[in-house]
């Protein structure tokens, strides 16, 4: 299978799996005589592919999945080791939505006290201000 295919097959574009190999994630592909990246096990990195999309999809980092790809790949791996991963994200997730929360009170507040009409004077512009 070419690239293209792959790409297909798991939902990804080919300039994701091409920055996914060139971050280590995945293994660098073999190339055919026109050096056309060439993929043998079509389930191997197919499942591999669906594993980063649904990570990224969840909103882990590069760097975590390629923790969480390691531990994947270590049959004597800890299910203790993926969890303790997987609380770290929890919690910055919980702190990002806490984050932007915050700002949406902060917007609300200043869309609610513009009066939207011909006047020049707009609450939204002068909170912008700080």
């Amino acid at each position: 299978m070419n690239i293209s295919e792959v790409a297909k097959l798991v939902g990804l574009s080919s300039k994701q799996i091409r920055d996914y190999e060139k971050s280590g994630l995945l293994k660098p592909a073999q190339r055919n005589l026109s050096g056309y990246r060439h993929y043998e096990e079509k389930d191997s990195i197919g499942k591999r592919l669906r594993f980063i999309r649904h990570s990224r999809d969840v909103g882990f980092s590069l760097q975590q999945i390629h923790q969480l790809l390691q531990l994947q790949d270590n049959p004597y791996r800890s299910s203790r080791e993926v969890k303790a991963l997987t609380t770290q994200h929890i919690k910055t997730l919980n702190e990002q939505i806490h984050h932007l929360q915050k700002m949406v009170e902060e917007l609300e507040r200043w869309y609610n006290a513009c009066q939207g009409n011909d006047c020049p004077e707009c609450s939204i512009l002068e909170g912008l201000k700080g």
